[in-house]
């Protein structure tokens, strides 16, 4: 079934100044080290029950299943303007640090992007869409199989993601011993693109571009593709899986990470201000009605 979503945007007017000001964050805002506290909080017991159903449920043969559901870009014609607004409705139940729509964190994340990187267009485009895949979810995915952290499938579970020794136990690759090695069904530095990632919004984004051909650098396809695997970009675990190409990347992913992680507050953007400058790198890289 084809899913038609459309909005009106307003997207007339100047380019304008930066509406987001880290100033404000630094004042209010929390300390690196309080980012991604997966032992507390208030938020603690939505987020763990989401990767416990995750890496109960997410298994190389789910994985596969999801690629043939949604790689076909079968479900929807939307402009990513469209995608972005749509994320008003979605609030992330694995994120421990926000509880405020996702939307709010795109521009965030692009605006730090900007301030950073101004002469960068796509990497601005990056921050902006790199969630936007999570529209699965209101699509009718859990968002078990949308949001969170990723991490291969088909071989060993690494020790470094989240929650690992408590919520992998009815799990049945867990107990696969074929799939239970180091390498599992991959070859030593076979190279991330064949291996396959637990399915997410990462992953269908990545596959989106692809599908429409959108013309952003490789380094922002791995940005985009990557970035929620903290197991590889944060904790150096499945290096013996990346070739090459892979650990030139790295540094581009970790640079994205900072803006995706560190950008988080409740100081939220003037989005209505911010739309027409990041309309016109939608019209750039991502132009007209795509396919989803």
């Amino acid at each position: 079934m084809q899913i038609n979503i459309s909005f009106f945007c307003c997207v007339q007017g100047p380019d304008p100044s930066l509406a987001y000001h880290p100033e404000l964050q630094s004042k209010e805002g929390k300390a690196k080290s309080d980012f991604r506290n997966y032992e507390g909080g208030d938020l603690f017991e939505r987020v763990f029950n989401t990767y416990k159903l995750m890496h109960k449920h997410q298994t190389l043969d789910f994985v596969k299943k999801k690629h043939m559901a949604w790689s076909g870009c079968t479900h929807s014609r939307m402009t990513v303007m469209e995608t972005i607004e749509c994320l008003d409705q979605l609030v992330d139940e694995s994120d421990p640090d926000v509880d405020f729509p996702n939307s709010f964190h795109a521009f965030q994340t692009a605006e730090g992007i900007r301030r950073e990187h101004p002469d960068k267009d796509w990497f601005q485009l990056v921050g902006l869409i790199h969630d936007i895949g999570k529209i699965m979810a209101l699509w009718g995915e859990p968002q078990w199989a949308v949001v969170g952290d990723t991490y291969p499938v088909g071989c060993q579970f690494q020790n470094s993601i989240v929650f690992r020794d408590s919520t992998f136990v009815d799990n049945p690759d867990e107990k696969n011993t074929t799939l239970n090695t180091e390498c599992g069904i991959y070859e030593r530095h076979c190279g991330l693109d064949k291996v396959l990632m637990s399915w997410g919004h990462d992953e269908y984004l990545y596959q989106v571009m692809k599908f429409n051909k959108c013309p952003i650098p490789e380094e922002g396809l791995y940005m985009i593709r990557f970035h929620s695997f903290y197991p590889w970009h944060t904790h150096a675990n499945y290096m013996h899986l990346c070739n090459d190409k892979d650990l030139n990347m790295l540094p581009w992913v970790k640079e994205f990470n900072k803006f995706d992680l560190y950008t988080k507050s409740c100081d939220l953007p003037d989005v209505e201000q911010l739309k027409p400058y990041y309309q016109s790198l939608i019209d750039k890289y991502c132009p007209g009605v795509l396919q989803w």
